[in-house]
């Protein structure tokens, strides 16, 4: 799809139109504090026409797009122009043109998120809706007394109890920041960057190519934040790379899939989940990331470890001499991403600025390195064609994300005003028989088969509004119990059926997506394990607090992943695998007898 419509006067618009919505959500971190009702609705007013009409496919597609855009711009402003006064209102609609205005934004909403991402997530979100409607009418415990319509579809338009709620204001303040900051390194020699060091570093040993694939694919993924995004933009390099050097397909492919689906769970900035996690269990961001850093690269390992062992059974070579960067190339082109990242971690921890405010700053980095190339060459043509790449792209993905958001949004808010939310999670508490481990294996169920249907941060989001209640209530610590959900969250881009990051690195390379899905499960066994590993061994997220704890317990999982990964992939005897697995098991949870 091209970045801009052929017509002038359209690209002229859209330009325009991401221009401003870059520079609203800038705006917003320096210009103190901005009423929700206002920032939020505003919000949403910028990213409808990028989600509703921009890219349809059909006359029809389009027309459809610019009404329910317009509808919704429309009801949006309306809400931010009257918030002082619907502030008074408490949530309370109050006239047949209220109601006419709520039901817009709600079926906008549910529009919007179906058009980017599909159904699922819109049905699920309808299915909320009519709960809160009707659930009174259902008997026994998942029954509500009811609510009146004017409280019920208030509460989640004109207050912050729905689709203006916390999760909203992180989309607006936190993720949009990270979105354009990853948009503007994307556009410049940042990417590149990323290749030529992960070539540097590993291109040369057994297997290399397979290995650029999962160092460039982590570094890329902690700004992409996107699994499907990741695998699109360094399997274009990657699996062609390891192609030519014979590795069999479905490798590649899997290879491709798994380490893109890492970038989720890599600092500093883990996509947008780890924003919402910050929101929603008041942890700073700063020890999330202290947090979630060992798990990754533990996950990292062992996908490295189980690359090792299929390079012993096909012989895999590294990437040849020629094909390497030059050590100039290297050091030039890791700059534009190196002083960036150097600005964001000054302003987080040497600053103790706000994550947004350090963000903002490395755009500003990052948006100088755009007027000059590897060469040192300034060239106006590339230039323009950076900045307009750099607005459009952060466009684009603000209103992916929050589209999805806003539509996860109306969900929380019908668990909290109906209640459903604590019924679900004493029936988990019930099921389990108030037992954690089997409660975990219920939360880790449903985070598979949610996973399945909607994107990873509307996955943990729901998830973790049910089942995380339940988690911390049978002693786990928030951020286990946040970490864990997110974790089982992504299972889904490599597990069957459904498998986002599958089905795309299969389709880039011409293999049978079953195939490269089975290969991907067995390279991401750490994906399957970490997550319990860290409930085992509840010192491997206190690097912080604990540092000798957390390098013994990272030790321990470490060596029973490694002895795991062998077991599934490498080439000794079955029985030797078999001893091999249940040791590397019971290494990783020896933690809750020690």
């Amino acid at each position: 799809m091209d970045i801009l419509p052929k017509s002038r006067l359209a690209a002229a618009f859209w330009l325009t139109l991401a221009v401003a919505l870059v520079g609203y959500h800038l705006a917003l971190i320096f210009s103190g504090l901005v009423p929700n009702l206002v920032s939020r609705p505003l919000h949403m007013a910028f990213i409808l026409p990028f989600a509703l009409v921009l890219g349809a496919r059909t006359r029809a597609h389009w027309l459809s797009g610019i009404v329910l855009a317009s509808l919704g711009v429309a009801a949006a402003l309306w809400i931010a122009v009257n918030s002082d006064r619907l502030g008074d209102q408490y949530g309370f609609l109050e006239g047949n043109f209220q109601i006419a205005v709520a039901v817009v934004l709600l079926l906008v909403t549910l529009e919007t998120a179906r058009r980017t991402i599909g159904w699922p997530l819109p049905i699920v979100a309808l299915a909320a809706l009519l709960y809160g409607l009707y659930g009174q009418h259902i008997p026994g415990q998942f029954g509500h007394s009811g609510t009146p319509l004017e409280s019920y579809l208030g509460t989640l338009t004109i207050a912050e109890g729905g689709i203006w709620g916390s999760l909203t204001g992180v989309s607006v303040g936190v993720v949009s920041i990270f979105v354009i900051f990853g948009a503007v390194l994307n556009a410049g020699e940042a990417g590149q960057g990323f290749m030529n060091v992960a070539t540097a570093a590993a291109g040369r040993l057994k297997g290399g190519a397979a290995k650029v694939s999962v160092i460039s694919s982590a570094l890329f993924g902690s700004i992409s934040g996107s699994a499907s995004a990741n695998v699109a933009s360094t399997g274009a390099i990657t699996l062609p790379a390891m192609t030519r050097l014979g590795y069999p397909k479905r490798l590649s492919a899997a290879v491709e899939a798994v380490a893109s689906s890492g970038g989720q769970i890599m600092p500093p900035l883990m996509g947008a989940g780890a924003f919402v996690m910050v929101e929603l269990t008041g942890v700073p961001y700063t020890q999330i990331m202290a947090a979630a850093i060992l798990p990754a690269f533990l996950y990292f390992m062992a996908v490295w470890v189980g690359i090792n062992a299929y390079a012993q059974r096909y012989d895999l070579s590294g990437v040849a001499a020629e094909d390497r960067p030059a050590l100039r190339d290297v050091i030039v082109t890791s700059m534009f991403f190196l002083v960036p990242f150097a600005v964001l971690l000054w302003g987080m921890f040497g600053t103790r600025f706000t994550p947004e405010y350090s963000a903002a700053m490395a755009i500003l980095a990052g948006f100088l390195l755009l007027f000059i190339n590897g060469n040192f060459e300034s060239r106006s043509s590339q230039i323009i064609e950076r900045l307009i790449n750099a607005v459009m792209t952060a466009a684009r993905q603000v209103s992916l994300i929050a589209s999805i958001i806003l539509c996860a949004s109306i969900i929380i808010g019908v668990l909290s005003i109906t209640g459903l939310g604590v019924k679900i999670t004493s029936l988990i508490l019930e099921g389990s028989g108030g037992l954690l481990w089997p409660s975990l294996l219920l939360t880790a169920l449903a985070c598979l088969l949610l996973g399945m249907e909607v994107p990873t941060t509307a996955a943990y989001v729901i998830c973790v509004s049910v089942a995380g209640p339940a988690l911390t209530q049978l002693g786990l610590e928030p951020l286990q119990a946040h970490l864990f959900v997110f974790w089982f969250a992504l299972l889904s881009t490599i597990t069957p059926p459904v498998c986002g990051a599958v089905f795309i690195a299969a389709g880039m390379i011409g293999e049978n997506w079953l195939k490269v899905a089975l290969t991907a499960m067995a390279l991401g066994v750490g994906l399957y394990i970490i997550p319990l590993g860290m409930i085992a061994n509840p010192d491997l997220l206190r690097l912080a607090e604990s540092p000798l704890a957390a390098l013994i317990a990272v030790i321990r999982v470490g060596l029973g992943l490694i002895l795991i990964s062998h077991a599934i992939i490498g080439k000794a005897h079955p029985a030797v695998r078999l001893v091999m697995g249940a040791a590397g098991l019971l290494i990783v949870f020896s933690g809750i007898w020690i």
